[in-house]
């Protein structure tokens, strides 16, 4: 009779390394933060270039991100670094990770 080896299984306990390798990396910006008006929440403008669809010609595209600043701490013309986070509200998806330039 034959026998079969198995292999030993890692303990469910996981590091904070390991279990984002399973989630997958989270998306990262960099942008200009537009409005400060709300309580704890910045609106982010993230400029990236690309070639136009029919002409090739290299045009800009802003996307405005809703991000969440627990400290209130960005104020409207710093950049910013967000992060993609859970579902925080209707719009936020984001959260401020650091500020670059005041």
């Amino acid at each position: 009779m034959d026998t079969v080896e198995t292999a030993e299984t890692t303990p469910s306990t996981e590091t904070g390394a390991q279990a984002e390798e399973k989630r997958g990396l989270r998306k990262t910006r960099v942008g200009e933060v537009v409005s400060d008006a709300m309580n704890k929440t910045i609106v982010v403008k993230f400029v990236r270039r690309v070639p136009h669809p029919k002409f090739g010609k290299i045009v800009k595209k802003s996307t405005r991100y809703y991000a969440h600043d627990e400290e209130n701490k960005a104020k409207a013309g710093d950049i910013v670094s967000i992060v993609e986070t859970r579902p925080l509200s209707k719009l936020k998806r984001w959260r401020l990770v650091e500020i670059l330039k005041h």
